[in-house]
């Protein structure tokens, strides 16, 4: 299919949307769908929060980035991977990134810079997360929301294969982000 043909598809129509489970953080969501040749579909999404998330690539200074190593409950042990978080209700993904980056690793920034936006399985959740490039760094530390502190890590960009290795840094999303921050400070 031609590049200009997949701009034009058509969208399912949702015929109906219900909710069908509710958390804090997460709703669970029945979409009834029809397709352009008529047939109809059951999907369920998990519906994430209206205002979306951000992922923080802090660089340290031209050969280090900082990691936060926290617990990740959805895989019971300790991971590295990026600071992140919840934009908050009235927050650019610029003003979210800065805030998490002072709650999670105790640096602020002095420039930031949306560099994508990603989703992780978009078939089944509606979740987007904004990768932030947060350079000229300065110690700044806000309280969070964390029931622990997090330990921060210096991490050099010429030891990327050694950090890709690990058995402790598995995140899909941080994975992809230390490729696309590497793209872009080599421009």
């Amino acid at each position: 299919m031609a590049n200009q043909d997949l701009k034009n598809k058509k969208r399912p129509k949702i015929r109906r949307v219900k909710t069908i489970a509710q958390t804090r953080i997460f709703g669970i969501e029945e979409l009834e769908l029809e397709f352009s040749n008529g047939v109809y579909r059951i999907y369920e999404r998990l519906k994430a929060g209206k205002y979306g998330a951000v992922m923080v690539l802090p660089v340290l200074d031209q050969e280090h980035f900082l990691l936060i190593r926290e617990y990740a409950a959805g895989v019971e042990r300790y991971e590295l991977a990026f600071p992140k978080g919840l934009i908050d209700p009235g927050e650019t993904p610029e003003q979210a990134a800065n805030r998490e980056l002072q709650e999670e690793a105790g640096y602020g920034a002095k420039e930031l810079h949306c560099l994508r936006t990603i989703s992780l399985a978009p078939g089944y959740l509606s979740h987007q997360m904004h990768l932030v490039v947060a350079q000229g760094l300065f110690t700044s530390k806000l309280e969070g929301d964390e029931p622990e502190p997090i330990d921060v890590i210096v991490w050099r960009f010429d030891e990327i294969d050694q950090l890709l290795a690990r058995d402790d840094f598995t995140e899909a999303r941080s994975i992809a982000a230390i490729y696309l921050l590497k793209d872009y400070l080599e421009q």
